[in-house]
């Protein structure tokens, strides 16, 4: 299902799909390779969560004239709106210095785990350009606009913690941590009712910049729609019966 290849490394074990970049630099040939893994991941029943690691030392490419970079910038956010629409968990774990399109594909995971070595960079402005993948608006609706335009006006990079104190990063772990804590993070979030993180994902998402009444109206047809599932009345079973709930993604 997935294609082979040099540039990432996509493992799956026990329901959890890990991909790992492999230091490439984000040009056609490789946003191209990440679409068809991330669409073959969305069809994969017996994929439940996805981890993506490796962000360090990926590079921008584009091309020379307006119409090749927004070609470019095209293909990039097609890439991202298919990693948003998973309709699964997906964690990105960083470490070492993450520069540009590579936090940009980790703004588009639900969330960031990070190792102590992490830093977080929008470097573009250095060079005369911004980012192109989503980025200014995924970093201004994590961080807020305040913060989002310091990082793309000055360059600047952040550390893990200073990520996660405005809120880019939600937890930060040793280095020699990171990728097991986010591994058992991830099983520990796929174990819960599928149908229902999904809602709750799609919900949270399809909120963002829609007023809050037509937002809570979204949100009151999900939960709806949660007691028409096998899951929702497990979940229950367990809770009442004092066991562990065994969902079925139904």
């Amino acid at each position: 299902m997935y294609k082979k290849s040099e540039l990432i490394d996509l493992q799956v074990a026990e329901g959890i799909a890990t991909l790992s970049l492999k230091g490439s630099r984000f040009d056609g040939e490789f946003l191209k390779l990440l679409f068809s893994a991330f669409t073959g991941l969305k069809s994969d029943p017996e994929v439940a969560g996805l981890l993506i690691t490796g962000l360090d030392g990926a590079a921008e490419a584009s091309g020379a004239t307006p119409m090749e970079v927004a070609a470019y910038s095209a293909l990039g956010q097609r890439v991202m709106f298919a990693l948003d629409a998973l309709g699964k968990p997906v964690i990105a774990a960083a470490a070492g210095a993450v520069c540009g399109p590579g936090v940009e594909l980790a703004l588009s995971c639900d969330f960031i785990v990070a190792g102590r070595s992490a830093s977080f960079a929008f470097p573009g402005i250095l060079s005369g350009a911004i980012p192109c993948f989503g980025g200014t608006q995924r970093l201004t609706r994590a961080i807020g606009k305040a913060r989002a335009k310091e990082l793309f006006f000055t360059g600047r990079a952040v550390s893990a913690d200073e990520a996660q104190a405005m809120g880019l990063v939600n937890r930060v772990y040793e280095d020699a941590e990171l990728l097991a804590s986010a591994q058992e993070l991830l099983f520990g979030i796929c174990r819960q009712g599928t149908l229902a993180i999904r809602m709750a994902k799609e919900i949270v998402d399809a909120g963002q910049g829609i007023d809050l009444k037509t937002a809570c109206l979204m949100e009151r047809d999900a939960f709806a729609l949660c007691f028409a599932t096998l899951d929702q009345r497990e979940g229950m079973g367990s809770f009442l019966e004092r066991r562990p709930a065994n969902f079925k993604g139904r």
